[in-house]
């Protein structure tokens, strides 16, 4: 596979991570395309287990989305800005510490956001847990599936 093609995936990948965040958009869908498009133009064995633990990472973010109660940002007062805070501060997260470090920048990006709409530290908290309970966490579930399975497919590209 050649640079042009990787950088492409690398765009879906990104492309994907974004759809999570903005609501009609099938962002683990677009995740998953581009890791099946990148095993299939690069048929190698380490290439299909990225692609096997891409489905089941999604499948169980799935179920796990299902258990938890249905998105309802907007009722819960958080903006589009918080949404891109929240996105933006899991993506410095996962960079900072791998994998795990996208939980609490997730959250403190949805904290920044309302510090600096609201003013104050606690009504500050007071908005990230509801923005938490409306529906953030379904969000963070499928934001960390799709991280990991993009900070897999860099890896196997880069090391692989």
């Amino acid at each position: 596979m050649g640079a042009w093609e990787l950088l492409l995936v690398g765009v879906v990948l990104l492309l994907g991570i974004g759809g999570v965040l903005v609501p009609g958009v099938p962002g683990p869908w677009l995740v998953w395309a581009a890791v099946l498009w990148w095993a299939l133009k690069n048929p190698e064995p380490v290439t299909w287990w990225v692609l096997v633990g891409a489905s089941v990472v999604l499948l169980v973010a799935q179920g796990i989305r299902w258990l938890l109660p249905p998105r309802r940002f907007r009722q819960s007062g958080a903006t589009r800005r918080t949404a891109l805070y929240a996105g933006a501060g899991a993506l410095v997260g996962f960079c900072v510490v791998p994998v795990i470090g996208s939980l609490p920048g997730f959250i403190g990006g949805i904290y920044v956001s309302e510090r600096l709409r609201l003013g104050g530290h606690g009504q500050a908290v007071t908005a990230t847990r509801t923005a938490m309970r409306a529906g953030g966490w379904s969000v963070l579930t499928e934001l960390f599936a799709c991280l990991l399975i993009a900070g897999a497919w860099l890896g196997t590209v880069i090391w692989g």
